[in-house]
C-alpha cells in the first residue's frame, strides 16, 4: 500500500529566496528516490511564504528510507530555522476506495 502524506508549512519573512531554494533541491533529491512516486511542491497563490507538499511513496519501505537520506535530515535541520512554529504540519492520508 502506498504511504501518502501532505505537508505544509509557512516561511519566516526574509526566509523566502533561501526555502525556495531548498526545495528546489530537496525535490531533485527525492523525486530521485527509488520509491517515490510523487513529490509536488507548491506555494499558496495568495501567500507564496504558504508551502504545501504532496508526497507518495511506493510503501512504507520506500518512505522508511526517504527519512533516512541525510539530505533530507540537512533540509529539516536548516528549515526549522526559516519557518514559523517548531516544524512541518504532516497529514497522512488514505486513498478513497
Amino acid at each position: 500500500m502506498t504511504k501518502t502524506l501532505y505537508a505544509e508549512f509557512t516561511v519566516k519573512p526574509g526566509s523566502e529566496a533561501r526555502v525556495a531554494e531548498m526545495m528546489r533541491e530537496l525535490t531533485q533529491h527525492v523525486r530521485g528516490e527509488p520509491g517515490n512516486e510523487l513529490f509536488l511542491p507548491h506555494t499558496r497563490e495568495e501567500n507564496p511564504r504558504e508551502y504545501f507538499v504532496f508526497e507518495v511513496y511506493r510503501d512504507e519501505a520506500a518512505f522508511q528510507e526517504h527519512i533516512r537520506a541525510d539530505y533530507g535530515a540537512r533540509f529539516n535541520g536548516e528549515l526549522a530555522r526559516h519557518i514559523e512554529g517548531d516544524a512541518s504540519e504532516l497529514t497522512w492520508l488514505l486513498p478513497v476506495a
